[in-house]
């Protein structure tokens, strides 16, 4: 895509296209590392399990997709040894998701990832223009969703 073409595009697409470029990057570079069987629904899900874990009723809410899609996400993950079913601490009869080892691994190597992408960004626009545009981002982010930003937090299915 040439610049000619990214000028004439709206706020959303230029959102959008930022946003699937920093994700698709972050996913190649975690399956370099041997992380091939991340998806990003995944990230959203462990960003709600951390740092105590969480339920399958409140991963459900927090995704918004039933608790029988949570159950199958959990299953796929904790088959590949990201994430294991415990006893919940004071519901006997639930059970709590939490991360294992190699999830907190793959948490490190995304933090890495994103802070080394970001650092580029800030390469390539300038670190005082890059703090302004995430001020207004946040900015923005906040008036627009007063009351409603924690609902926010969650994949665009």
């Amino acid at each position: 895509m040439n610049h000619k073409v990214l000028n004439e595009l709206d706020l959303a697409s230029l959102l959008s296209l930022s946003f699937s470029t920093l994700i698709d990057e972050l996913h190649d570079r975690l399956s370099e590392l041997g992380f091939r069987d991340i998806r990003p629904a995944h990230g959203f899900m462990f960003k709600c399990i951390t740092p105590n874990g969480a339920t399958g009723i409140e991963l459900a809410e927090y995704l918004g997709i039933t608790k029988q899609a949570v159950s199958k996400m959990v299953d796929y993950l904790e088959n590949r040894g990201y994430v294991m079913r415990q006893a919940h601490p004071t519901d006997k009869r639930g059970k709590i998701i939490v991360l294992t080892e190699r999830g907190w691994l793959v948490l490190k190597a995304k933090e890495k990832i994103l802070t080394e992408i970001e650092e580029r960004w800030n390469e390539n626009i300038g670190t005082e223009r890059m703090q302004m545009f995430k001020e207004d981002l946040t900015k923005l982010v906040y008036e627009e969703n007063k009351g409603k930003l924690s609902s926010r937090l969650r994949p665009v299915w």
